[in-house]
């Protein structure tokens, strides 16, 4: 087993750093929508869904 691991090692850090930076990613999206900001920005101007995403 130690075997593997060190000969891997250098794919298991990126692994790690990936899985860190996408958890960070998803816990910082959920953070922003529990306070009920919006990940499009509100230019609805510019958005094909213009009007229907936002209420009146």
């Amino acid at each position: 087993m130690a075997e593997f691991f060190a000969s891997n090692l250098g794919t298991i850090i990126v692994l790690l750093i990936l899985a860190a930076v996408v958890f960070l990613i998803v816990r910082s999206i959920v953070k922003d929508k529990k306070k009920g900001k919006s990940t499009c920005g509100s230019n609805c101007a510019h958005c094909a869904m213009s009007g229907t995403c936002h209420g009146k």
